[in-house]
């Protein structure tokens, strides 16, 4: 229970200071003697890689030769199955390739370098296109948790931002994290009036520690952009400076919970979203490295296969909510892996952790949704190329828009006739950002934002929805497009669920 004196609330209990949202973006360029330090450190750590690699790899085939051998001299259906026992017993699993066992070293010396470089592998596993297969695949594993910092330490962050000890601020606070990432952890409360809440509360030293790995990153991306075809091609320097400003506007808590908010404000905008719900941000017990919002209970997506649940309907409202919040009200979800999507337990699905938004401008966002009134509706890709137009993407001498409508309606339409089981997500992005930068030499990052989440949704849809096709359901536009939506659903017989 709270004692003494009524609290007045936070710094932020009237909503944060138009200050407070700015984004600090220190000088990445910078090098000094902390960096100099810190580069041993990795270089070390990550040159030990090919060699852990070697031992691990050397080991892992010698079993396979040993009774590749001895079957061999045996012959015949008996040596295979005296080998085939005595494989279990001495190295069992066929060994991985050397590449592979290379890659799950790296991002096991990702997890020792700390949280920036988590937050690298993290990038490659939702980057798959700009990275070797093997390396995206491995990084899959930098998604998960990471180590917790002392609960006493979150305490005293809690108190210090909101300028009264825990007793006062809360009736109950769990000391033990409900989840921990690489900017902060998670910890359950209860506010003084009953209501269950979680507090978001940023890791001690964050800020400098990222700030150096990055600067960091960033030299190493320079000198091998410098030397190396392979750093050139999948511009290197371009990713570390995109993870620079996502890095420096998730550390900012006041921004962070502002975007929420706004994602959340969307959802009342067309009275029918009722089933897709955000946490509301409780203000008043927040502050510059602390975020408290509404509890949600439920299942994190991934987790929902053989559940019994519509799974499937569940997907559909949110690419709905995600496609309406980028195409008609600005900043949209960028990190939409299953930690950050749920299906709760009253049936609603839930958008959690908004640190990373993306926003596109105003001709991008009018290209998309010609794309998608194309793709869905009346296959006119000439509209496209208009748009592709607009966007400066195509210059005059690329052909007449009837001629680049054909080009690309040969280009799009097998791709997009897919299920999103089976949607090539990682062509689809290349496509429209290769285009992008090779006619107009560039694209916006907010654009490679949107298509990554296509990663996401593939995952999704492969495992809870395989029989649903994206380009034939115009219930995910019915308010970016709403009489077309509802004539095309008539003609389909598809669903227009509440």
């Amino acid at each position: 229970m709270t004692t003494g004196r009524a609290w007045p609330g936070g710094p932020f209990a009237d909503g944060p200071p138009p200050g407070a949202l700015a984004v600090h973006r220190p000088r990445l360029a910078r090098i000094g003697v902390s960096e100099l330090l810190r580069v041993a450190v990795v270089v070390l750590v990550l040159a030990a890689c090919p060699v852990t690699a070697s031992v691990r790899y050397g080991r892992a085939v010698a079993p396979g030769r040993i009774t590749g051998r001895l079957g061999g001299r045996l012959g015949g259906r008996v040596g295979d199955r005296i080998t085939g026992r005595l494989g279990g017993r001495v190295g069992g699993r066929p060994a991985r390739s050397w590449p592979e066992t290379l890659a799950d070293d790296v991002v096991s010396a990702f997890a020792r370098l700390g949280p920036m470089f988590v937050k690298l592998g993290q990038l490659m596993a939702s980057s798959p296109g700009m990275f070797p297969d093997v390396l995206s695949n491995a990084a899959l594993r930098c998604l998960d948790d990471m180590p917790p910092f002392p609960a006493p330490i979150a305490r005293r962050r809690v108190a210090e931002d909101l300028g009264a000890p825990l007793d006062r601020l809360f009736r109950a606070f769990d000391d033990r994290p409900l989840a921990a990432g690489s900017i902060a952890q998670v910890h359950a409360c209860v506010l003084a009036d009953g209501r269950e809440a979680v507090v978001k509360v940023r890791r001690p030293g964050i800020r400098r520690r990222m700030m150096t790995d990055l600067r960091i990153m960033y030299q190493l991306s320079r000198v091998l952009d410098r030397y190396t075809e392979v750093a050139r091609l999948s511009s290197m320097v371009g990713i570390i400076e995109q993870l620079f400003e996502t890095t420096c506007k998730e550390l900012n808590f006041a921004l962070e919970a502002h975007n929420q908010g706004r994602f959340g404000a969307g959802l009342d905008a067309y009275g029918d979203n009722a089933q897709v719900a955000v946490p509301e941000v409780y203000w008043s017990h927040c502050g510059p490295r602390t975020i408290c919002m509404q509890r949600f209970h439920g299942t994190p997506l991934d987790e929902l296969a053989g559940a019994g649940t519509d799974a499937e309907l569940a997907v559909r409202r949110g690419v709905k909510v995600w496609l309406e919040a980028a195409l008609a009200h600005g900043p949209f979800h960028g990190d939409v892996h299953a930690g950050n999507l749920w299906l709760l337990d009253d049936g609603r699905l839930a958008y959690l952790d908004f640190g990373i938004m993306g926003e596109l401008a105003p001709r991008w966002r009018d290209l998309l949704r010609d794309m998608l009134y194309t793709v869905m509706f009346d296959r006119d890709f000439e509209r496209v190329a208009r748009g592709l137009r607009r966007c400066e993407v195509l210059g005059p001498d690329g052909g007449t828009d009837a001629q680049l409508g054909r080009a690309l309606r040969a280009l799009f339409n097998p791709l997009l006739d897919s299920p999103v089981s089976r949607l090539n997500s990682r062509a689809i992005t290349e496509m429209l950002l290769s285009t992008a930068r090779q006619h107009a030499g560039s694209a916006p990052p907010e654009l490679a934002l949107f298509t990554k989440q296509l990663l996401y949704f593939e995952r999704y849809s492969a495992a809870l929805a395989p029989g649903w096709v994206l380009g034939e359901d115009p219930f995910v536009l019915r308010n970016v497009f709403p009489a077309e939506a509802t004539e095309r659903a008539a003609a389909l017989g598809v669903p227009m669920p509440d």
